[in-house]
């Protein structure tokens, strides 16, 4: 039985953060968490081939290196391709969830990886693999590694996968026709009466649910407030100095326009494919509105153009790693001193 394994940078020991720009490299063998994959895969199983990247590189340039991936996983002549376990590092994940699924698609070789829930790349990937819990502490890899291994004997032999609770992957919208004793009536009531009871009770229909958010207080007099603009439309300064990406944005930007009264097509370009950036391309103050808000600015209606807009794109985008963005975001204008956010969108 032959492997081919990915991991990150740090998975792959060559360090932190300072090495996420690494570019793609193939190794013999197992490499770190590859040497327990191989040993709870089974006596007969062996890591042939490791690929090493750094989490920015590949998500910078994922297209660059899912093609070398699938030049050399199929010249390996594998049986399965694992990624990760990823935890919770989302660049990892994504990175790993599209190499999965090409390997996948592409090749018709099966693939597994690992996730936690909060991951981006569970959400972006889970109707494609099957992606196993992984849980968030990377302590728990030995447990994470047999889980997975577990489930990749079945893929390569073809096997039915279970339900998602008894094989411990995400479960992935999949509905199979299964014989149970009670009627749909009497489950229901079951349900609803362990609900009631304040038991534990698993419902066969996930609902997404959203915590509310209060609305701040209103800002009184706005003559004195500092403004602010977000976008997840994808605006960015020509070259997009940032990567950030056109779909799946694991990362955002914040540009200067300190000394900008109009924005001008020509300085900018739009880091987005989920819609016709034509008009936003030809005015860029359709999406970022810097002309409008210089104007209230010097009529004395607000105080302040705060000095940077901040920008993403919100293709796509899965709602945990939506989430942190926005905190981040939030952090840094709280931390300067912006008053009000106007949050634009495409």
């Amino acid at each position: 039985m032959h492997i081919a394994h990915y991991l990150n940078q740090f998975f792959g020991g060559l360090g932190g953060e300072e090495h996420a720009g690494a570019p793609l490299e193939q190794r013999d063998g197992p490499v770190g968490p590859g040497r327990l994959l191989q040993q709870t895969m089974g006596p007969d199983a062996t890591v042939v081939t490791t690929f090493v990247c750094g989490d920015n590189y590949g998500a910078e340039n994922i297209e660059e290196v899912t093609e070398q991936v699938l030049n050399a996983v199929k010249a390996a002549e594998v049986d399965i391709f694992v990624a990760g376990p990823c935890f919770e590092a989302g660049r990892y994940g994504i990175v790993a969830g599209h190499l999965c699924a090409a390997v996948q698609d592409e090749l018709g070789i099966p693939a597994v990886t690992a996730m936690a829930e909060e991951n981006p790349g569970v959400d972006l990937y889970r109707q494609d693999l099957c992606i196993v819990d992984s849980g968030a502490n990377a302590t728990a890899m030995q447990d994470v590694m047999a889980r997975t291994s577990a489930l990749a004997h079945k893929l390569i032999a073809r096997e039915p996968v279970g339900r998602p609770i008894d094989d411990g992957y995400f479960p992935r919208g999949i509905l199979r026709d299964e014989m149970v004793s009670e009627t749909s009536a009497q489950r229901l009531v079951a349900m609803a009466l362990a609900k009631g009871a304040g038991d534990a009770f698993d419902s066969e229909l996930v609902v997404t649910t959203f915590e509310p958010v209060e609305a701040p207080a209103p800002i009184q007099d706005l003559s004195g407030a500092t403004i602010a603009v977000v976008t997840d439309g994808g605006l960015v300064p020509k070259g997009n100095p940032d990567r950030i990406p056109n779909y799946a944005a694991h990362i955002w930007g914040s540009y200067d326009i300190s000394e900008v009264a109009d924005l001008r097509g020509e300085d900018y370009e739009v880091a987005h494919r989920g819609y016709d950036t034509r008009y936003v391309q030809q005015d860029p103050d359709r999406l970022v509105p810097v002309d409008v808000l210089r104007e209230m600015e010097e009529a004395g209606i607000i105080g302040k153009v705060f000095d940077e807009f901040l920008s993403t794109s919100g293709l796509a985008n899965p709602l945990a790693n939506s989430r942190r963005l926005g905190r981040e975001m939030a952090q840094k204008l709280k931390e300067s001193g912006v008053d009000a956010v106007v949050l634009t969108s495409a």
